[in-house]
């Protein structure tokens, strides 16, 4: 599979605290690093290193502690008015989270037929615009499926799944790279409460997304 970014593209990457990770606000782009500490500098720098015939504009737009209910309120500013010419999109963790750390704040609770009604609505008003449109699906770094909120994150990524398959956009299974990790790794050397990575957890975000979009070293 030929990588299928293109000379001038413009992708801008949106999600929560997990691709936020202290980017420059209010645009991650430009000098002095401003695409955060995470996955999306990752993958700028490599596509850089890798493609440096194809530039390609990277703008990260994630922010922390965002659900889909957040996304879709600041859509039109963070990205309709971006314009970009490819689309990432990570979100789900805060979703599922709040059932489990915040669990008496129901009005900020957002259920699985929100959470798929929403991204769902976002995905049919941005995609005509777009040459391409990446679903990235949310995680739980723990290895036990039995566990309550690994059950619960499994759902809404199966969503993200059935969502990626529906409007045949590019999908990033990044649960399924934590598991290949967690077979031979305890969760507590990727992420101290099993959601923030660190540097390895961030590569193999990273890693899962530019496998999916054909990149090669």
């Amino acid at each position: 599979m030929n990588m299928m970014l293109e000379k001038n593209d413009k992708l801008v990457m949106t999600g929560d605290s997990i691709t936020d990770c202290d980017r420059k606000k209010p645009d991650g782009e430009g000098l002095f690093d401003p695409y955060g500490k995470g996955y999306v500098n990752i993958v700028k720098a490599l596509l850089d290193a890798s493609y440096p015939e194809r530039p390609i504009r990277i703008v990260n737009k994630g922010w922390s502690g965002f659900t889909v209910r957040t996304l879709k309120a600041n859509w039109q500013e963070h990205i309709v008015a971006q314009r970009p010419d490819w689309l990432s999109i990570m979100i789900g963790i805060n979703d599922v989270w709040r059932h489990f750390d915040s669990p008496k704040m129901t009005e900020t609770l957002v259920g699985i037929a929100e959470y798929q009604a929403t991204l769902e609505e976002l995905i049919t008003v941005i995609q005509p615009h777009l040459k391409g449109l990446i679903l990235m699906t949310p995680y739980f770094i723990e290895p036990n499926r039995a566990d309550p909120m690994r059950i619960q994150m499994d759902a809404y990524g199966a969503v993200v799944k059935l969502l990626a398959q529906k409007y045949k956009t590019v999908l990033v299974d990044t649960q399924a790279g934590f598991d290949r990790m967690l077979k031979h790794m305890h969760p507590m050397e990727l992420a101290w409460d099993r959601i923030h990575p660190n540097s390895s957890g961030h590569a193999l975000i990273a890693k899962s997304f530019l496998d999916a979009i054909g990149y090669r070293f």
